[in-house]
């Protein structure tokens, strides 16, 4: 089914996360230019260089390739929805639009904690004012959709499943919808106050990246900046 494209063409910068390239946001890339998006898929060092340089280094990239009038969405996925934070909150001269995040842990990581406890270096400078939890506030001229997913399968699984033992044997156990997670991140990872809209979908951390349906989700907050219900 064919969509009607927005009236303005607007540019969508689609940011990956931890430990990916920019290819593996293709598949969400396609189908957002099906519906009349001009998309471009940033890449950065996730593991070399911190969330504050991987922001600058996209507000060089668009200073060079963007003109500061037009209007631009953005699109991140996991860690890169941490950075679409950090950028509109230190660079706020450019024209943002609307913005999607796609299993990012707003809040932190716990996964993230226990990998940088264990062994660091799998997360590298992207823990730090990232996934520790302590990135920037969203500013409230920004219109943010968060999509989570509920599939748990993925690498991470194991030590949520640790963790979600610990906290079944707590003096105050949580509820059951407050241990589901995509195999990385909680779904109550991924809550934000000023989020415009927030909806969960039966999909994987990853897996959400090439589902049609989270790619049309996507295109429908981009265009009317709410979920399609």
């Amino acid at each position: 089914m064919q969509h009607k494209a927005p009236k303005q063409k607007t540019r969508v910068i689609l940011i990956h996360g931890l430990h990916q390239t920019p290819w593996i946001m293709r598949p969400l890339a396609k189908r957002l230019q099906a519906a009349g998006f001009d998309t471009h898929q940033y890449g950065y060092r996730s593991m070399r260089d911190g969330i504050k340089t991987n922001s600058a280094r996209l507000n060089s990239w668009l200073e060079t390739n963007h003109h500061l009038d037009h209007p631009i969405d953005l699109v991140g996925h996991s860690l890169g929805g941490l950075i679409i934070r950090d950028f509109v909150a230190q660079y706020p001269k450019w024209k943002i639009g609307r913005c999607v995040t796609l299993g990012t842990p707003h809040i932190g990581s716990i996964c993230a904690d226990y990998i940088w406890r264990l062994t660091p270096v799998v997360v590298g400078r992207s823990y730090v004012d990232a996934l520790d939890g302590t990135v920037a506030l969203l500013p409230k001229h920004v219109t943010l959709g968060v999509i989570a997913g509920n599939r748990p399968y993925g690498l991470g699984q194991l030590f949520l499943q640790y963790h979600n033992r610990k906290l079944r044997k707590s003096d105050k156990p949580p509820l059951n919808e407050q241990l589901v997670h995509d195999g990385t991140v909680y779904i109550e990872e991924t809550k934000i106050e000023s989020a415009a809209d927030h909806i969960v979908m039966p999909v994987s951390h990853t897996g959400m990246l090439v589902n049609p349906e989270v790619a049309e989700q996507t295109r429908y907050f981009l265009e009317h900046g709410r979920f399609k219900r």
